[in-house]
């Protein structure tokens, strides 16, 4: 199966009607050169598994990290992941963009 954004929200819905608990990462904002576009999505379930992707690969740890907290603490959360001096011993995007990644629960 190709995934596809549909089938990953798709997904999303039926994790949640089996009873796992369930947070939506988006991308909401690039700059520059970003592996994914405006709108790419990421399902995580509080177990850690994850379908789809923010980044291409680079900063999905991180991002599945943040959706545990946001599943546990019910808070959404909005990411800034890119390659600049403050973060470059953390999750960074190597293609030089940068990204906003909004990570939300769901009820």
């Amino acid at each position: 199966m190709i995934v596809t954004e549909d089938n990953i929200l798709a997904e999303a819905e039926r994790w949640a009607r089996e009873g796992r608990k369930v947070a939506i990462a988006t991308v909401v904002e690039t700059w520059g050169s970003a592996p994914r576009p405006v709108g790419s999505h990421l399902v995580i379930d509080g177990e850690g598994n994850f379908l789809g992707s923010v980044s291409g690969g680079c900063v999905e740890g991180a991002v599945v990290t943040e959706a545990l907290d946001v599943i546990a603490a019910g808070a959404p959360k909005m990411l800034e992941f890119g390659v600049a001096d403050e973060t470059a011993w953390r999750a960074g995007l190597s293609c030089g963009g940068r990204i906003r990644v909004y990570v939300e629960k769901v009820d």
